[in-house]
């Protein structure tokens, strides 16, 4: 029995990856079962509306899209038929796809093949951020403070690579999947970072991509318990996301960290994200993930604002610094060391990031220097930053907050 069907983006956006991944284990290619699936979820979105979303609309789909293959299949065969006619040496006939079990989440193993040795690690993130995490290329091209087209063009020679490449659609040998891991991990960060604050459109937080991201990395960290980075990364969505919904006023606009409701806090979420990374901090092999998620954990654990130990965040940042080359880690730390030691050390430490090509123009660069002007007294200087923050800003509610920052300071003045 068919039910009416509700919004559809979500429902489609969290089974997409799962109907791909099922898809490219039954025919074994990438691109083709990429195709199909893209054939059978615009079906899904021109008939559930009307029709109602089926019982199982993950059998559905991968119904449809294996539909759409076996069509294509036979289309191949036809012409090469013809060819076979017209120029016999140009015989072979299409292989027939595996069966499956359509019932089997494939997702992690497609997070695996896309991060495969034949790309590139930028490549391979790219492309998983595509098929798994159904991002956009615009916003792909945002994460990786890249044009658009630039990103199209990577993730077009990512597909053409793992096409050529022959590898099969599997769990890689544990020799292999330690040299993906640390792509796939930071496949799940950028996905999830998408999800807590969108980077363009209307909406401050996408909390379905939230949850898949989470949702992948609790599974991965299931598949290989002992390796603390995968724990560091689970804990640091957890502490993050504890704050999810403090993070808007019942309007939508965004409210920062200093004066979010910490009541609103789930408190379940930071309980978990500092038992995960106390246990795995010990283990040696201190990473960025953890590292990350240890910063969170002394927010999560200050009940106002100005608890926060903003020394111990400063020292967390000085070493994550060290290991990470990360202009947006430098831009945090700033922030830190202008809690600890004034807004000046701040904005010292912003003065180098402006040569930095990959954050030079970026929104976040100019915020952050507004905010920390701002601090420091210097209110049209920081009136005129926030401004142009607003202006180049990709996600409305960010906007919405920078301009409303420029309008309080001339209204305060």
């Amino acid at each position: 029995m068919a039910t009416h069907a509700p919004a559809l983006e979500p429902l489609l956006r969290e089974l997409a990856p799962q109907v791909l991944g099922a898809v490219t284990r039954r025919c074994g290619d990438f691109a083709a079962a990429e195709d199909a699936t893209q054939e059978a979820l615009l079906a899904a979105a021109l008939r559930w509306p009307a029709e109602g979303v089926p019982d199982n609309p993950r059998g559905w789909l991968i119904h449809v899209a294996a539909r759409r293959l076996t069509d294509q299949w036979r289309a191949d065969a036809a012409r090469r038929q013809r060819e076979a006619f017209l120029f016999p040496e140009a015989d072979g006939e299409p292989v027939a796809p595996p069966p499956g079990d359509a019932e089997q989440d494939d997702t992690l193993v497609l997070l695996f093949l896309c991060c495969h040795p034949a790309l590139t690690a930028s490549s391979a993130i790219a492309l998983t951020l595509r098929a798994v995490g159904g991002l956009t290329t615009a916003e792909i091209a945002h994460a990786f403070l890249v044009p658009e087209a630039t990103m199209a063009q990577r993730i077009s020679r990512a597909k053409q690579s793992i096409r050529s490449s022959g590898l099969p659609f599997e769990l890689p040998e544990p020799h292999e999947r330690a040299d993906r891991l640390a792509a796939v991990l930071h496949v799940l960060y950028l996905v999830f970072n998408e999800g807590y604050a969108s980077s363009s459109g209307g909406e401050l937080q996408r909390a379905d991509l939230a949850a898949e991201a989470i949702r992948l990395t609790r599974a991965l960290h299931a598949s290989l318990p002992r390796e603390p980075e995968v724990a560091g990364l689970l804990a640091l969505m957890r502490l993050t996301d504890a704050r999810r919904s403090a993070r808007a006023d019942a309007h939508g606009a965004l409210v920062p960290l200093d004066e979010q409701d910490r009541s609103l806090w789930d408190a379940d979420a930071i309980r978990e994200g500092i038992a995960l990374v106390s246990a795995a901090l010990p283990r040696g092999a201190v990473g960025p993930y953890q590292l990350q998620a240890a910063i969170a954990a002394v927010h999560g654990e200050a009940g106002r604002a100005e608890d926060t130990d903003w020394m111990q965040i400063l020292a967390l940042y000085g070493v994550l610094r060290r290991m990470s080359d990360n202009p947006m880690v430098a831009l945090n730390q700033a922030v830190a060391a202008a809690m600890v030691q004034g807004p000046q050390a701040g904005l010292d430490l912003l003065d180098a990031l402006e040569s930095d090509g990959r954050i030079a123009g970026h929104f976040r660069l100019a915020a952050t220097r507004a905010h920390l002007l701002e601090r420091a007294g210097a209110r049209g200087a920081a009136k005129a930053l926030y401004l142009i923050a607003a202006g180049k800003a990709t996600s409305l509610p960010e906007r919405d907050y920078l301009a409303l920052r420029a309008a309080r300071i001339e209204t305060d003045a």
